[in-house]
């Protein structure tokens, strides 16, 4: 009985991991079935006025600017990327900023390309008002749009027997040989990894755990959302045991206490072998066990300013 209740538990995230990766069912951003490159926008000044929303994408908050069909050398999906500056970019405009890379950038900002349609993360929201009210410091947001039915393989360090995957290699070097050099060249970026940061929730959880731990002298801020440390055996696990640490990232790890019991399981393991290697609670790194939080945009957006406050502290 244990065993087929864990097999149907296991189906359930399977097939809520499935229907992020296949948003075919409801209608698709007129962008995203486009493709092409995204080369020559790596010199231009972005427009982050209101007349740089494009048609199509009227729902994107305030200071953030659509770079469609980004192409990458690396994985032959383009993604749309979605970039947030606080006020002061446009208030200072002698000043460059830390900046936040994070995954399913579908889901962060625009109402019309969420999962669920109408809700986000609320990141930008979330940033201007921390920003605001001076307890984070200001910084770029950049949203990496998942690419529907490549994301598990995108988002996992290796293959599992049963559902492939393993591509995680690959879309890190998209995000650090490809993206981040187009992100300094476009925006007023501060460089260095005490400057740069990475997050993501479920499968984008996993890979930015992974991501972060193999490009630690470019990472030094994590956030790692209900994270799917099954995948594949746990085998991330071994991966945190294993990694030879020059830098420890200073990291967010949750998880909601109604994400099921097996998963606040596996996020109590994680936080365990974390501390083993050296983490440190309060200092480095800030585990929270989430009331009722579950595993959904909703929940991770409630998530997003305490997550900020501690990776982002105002200085």
């Amino acid at each position: 009985m244990v065993f087929t209740i864990h097999r149907l538990f296991t189906f359930l995230i399977m097939y809520q991991e499935g229907q992020r990766e296949h948003p075919k069912s409801r209608p698709q951003h007129p962008m995203k079935k486009r493709r092409g490159s995204i080369r020559k926008l790596a010199t231009e000044i972005p427009d982050i006025s209101a007349s740089a929303q494009i048609p199509g994408a009227p729902t994107l908050p305030a200071r953030v600017t659509l770079h469609p069909r980004f192409h990458s050398r690396f994985l032959q999906d383009d993604r749309d990327i979605t970039v947030y500056v606080p006020p002061q970019y446009e208030d200072q405009p002698d000043r460059r900023f830390p900046v936040l890379y994070l995954h399913d950038g579908q889901n962060l900002f625009d109402p019309s390309t969420s999962f669920v349609p109408g809700r986000t993360w609320r990141v930008a929201e979330t940033a201007d008002e921390t920003i605001g009210a001076g307890e984070v410091d200001p910084m770029i947001i950049v949203g990496i749009a998942n690419t529907g039915d490549h994301r598990l393989a995108e988002y996992t360090p290796v293959p599992d027997w049963k559902m492939g995957g393993g591509e995680a290699d690959k879309y890190g070097r998209l995000i650090t040989e490809d993206l981040m050099p187009f992100i300094d060249a476009s925006y007023r970026t501060l460089d260095g990894r005490e400057n740069t940061g990475m997050g993501g929730s479920s499968l984008g959880g996993l890979v930015t755990l992974y991501l972060g731990l193999k490009y630690q002298d470019l990472f030094s801020r994590l956030a790692v959302l209900s994270p799917s440390v099954w995948w594949n055996h746990k085998s991330i696990i071994g991966y945190v045991n294993d990694v030879r640490l020059n830098h420890r990232p200073k990291m967010w790890l949750d998880v909601g206490t109604a994400e099921g019991r097996r998963t606040l399981a596996d996020a109590d393991l994680l936080e365990r072998r974390l501390k083993a290697h050296g983490w440190r609670l309060g200092s480095d790194l800030s585990y929270e066990r989430v009331e009722g939080g579950t595993h959904d945009e909703a929940s991770w957006a409630g998530r997003v300013g305490p997550m900020l406050r501690f990776l982002f502290p105002a200085t």
